[in-house]
């Protein structure tokens, strides 16, 4: 097997530029044509004008989708495949070759046509179980398509079959190896393509106490993968069907590198394109290349939720007000509000960064884009972390 999945994954930063600027330009030709899109009559000439473009979320989809079914303004071709979401959100599959682009993480994982894959995602309704087979599909490896649940049957077929790779949860092989350990039975598992919940070290310490190789990818429903470990272990490489950005929490604006952010995602993939697609995922970008030698941008993995959405005193304080208030004054250079407790009663308290000494003048604005009264309290510039947090709620529930 080779060491990598194709030539994309070592190309250099100006030749992945000019492919992702060409193929990112066409897909807001198609979809700002489309109408009704919520792009419609927009375009850009290169990369930098990406961040112009507004951001879609989650929310957006599901109202377009219930306009105009199944999938809204965006215009979709080639799919063999349905599939239902929370909220509902509908999103299309493809038959194509690694139409998810999950392929290129199996194969960092070691799998390939030698293997069989014990595919433990769920195929009913949701198309992780689906993603995970075209990517198997990608690399030459055989399918045992198993599905969730039945842990003894699963354990058996593991034994009877040989099977070699696992994928699934992060934490469901370890039910799986329990249970064969608990059955006599010897299984053959030696790597696993783990995605869906966080591979906590003393899991993956687990897995190779049994000599198993555990890494682990970043995909979701609509963009397919995102990111994924690579042997180096060190953060998630990029894939090279995707544009990422880090913005800050209710906003589009891009945060410095290294900065905590919410990571938003511009799919290539001609058949179904998502441009400034919201995850509501909280990443940063790490420096540097992976010493793996493949050369695309990194991020730290998942650090959390972006949507911090907080009742306080029975109100809903949302990210985007949050930043419609810094938007507001030219002294505000970020802002936190806290939620906390004062006895019985919540307390709104906002933490504004301004070299501004009179917190008294954002008073007025406070009651305007966040709806309540509340503390404010003025730091100097540089002084609220860099952790992507804009709403802290500060309060115990115990």
């Amino acid at each position: 097997m080779s060491r990598y999945y194709d030539d994309l994954e070592t190309r250099s930063a100006d030749a992945r530029r000019a492919a992702q600027e060409a193929a990112l330009i066409e897909q807001v030709r198609r979809v700002a044509a489309a109408p009704g899109s919520w792009l419609e009559g927009a375009g850009i000439g290169s990369l930098d004008d990406l961040p112009r473009l507004p951001v879609l979320r989650k929310s957006d989809l599901v109202a377009q989708q219930k306009d105009k079914p199944p999938f809204g303004a965006v215009p979709v071709s080639n799919i063999a495949h349905v599939f239902q979401s929370p909220g509902p959100i509908y999103e299309p599959g493809g038959a194509g070759h690694d139409w998810w682009r999950m392929g290129r993480f199996l194969h960092a994982c070691g799998i390939g046509a030698d293997d069989v894959v014990q595919n433990c995602f769920g195929y009913h309704l949701t198309p992780a179980g689906m993603i995970f087979e075209n990517g198997a599909s990608a690399v030459g490896a055989k399918v045992f398509p198993a599905g969730t649940g039945q842990t003894e049957l699963q354990a058996q077929a593991a034994h009877d079959l040989g099977v070699s790779a696992f994928a699934g949860t992060p934490d469901y092989l370890k039910v799986i190896l329990e249970k064969a350990d608990e059955m006599g039975l010897a299984l053959r598992i030696t790597r696993a393509a783990v995605g869906g919940g966080a591979l906590f070290p003393s899991l993956r310490s687990f897995y190779a106490e049994r000599g198993i190789i555990c890494r682990q990818c970043y995909a979701t429903a609509d963009l397919g993968n995102i990111a994924y470990e690579s042997e180096a272990e060190e953060g998630m490489i990029l894939d090279e069907g995707v544009i990422v950005e880090i913005v800050t929490p209710g906003t589009g604006d891009p945060v410095p590198e290294g900065e905590v952010g919410e990571v938003v995602v511009t799919t290539l993939n001609p058949d179904y394109p998502l441009i400034r697609f919201a995850t509501g995922d909280l990443s940063a970008i790490l420096p540097g290349q992976s010493p793996c030698g493949r050369t695309n941008m990194r991020i730290k993995g998942w650090m959390g939720r972006a949507d911090q959405t907080t009742k306080i005193k029975g109100m809903f304080v949302r990210p985007e007000q949050v930043a419609a208030l810094v938007a507001r004054h030219e002294e505000i250079e970020r802002a936190r509000v806290i939620a906390s407790r004062d006895g019985e009663m919540d307390v709104m308290t906002v933490r504004i960064e301004t070299a501004a000494q009179d917190g008294a003048i954002f008073e007025p604005s406070v009651l305007e884009t966040l709806k309540l009264r509340g503390r404010v309290e003025l730091v100097p510039p540089g002084a609220l972390p860099r952790d992507g947090l804009v709403i802290e709620d500060a309060r115990s529930y115990d």
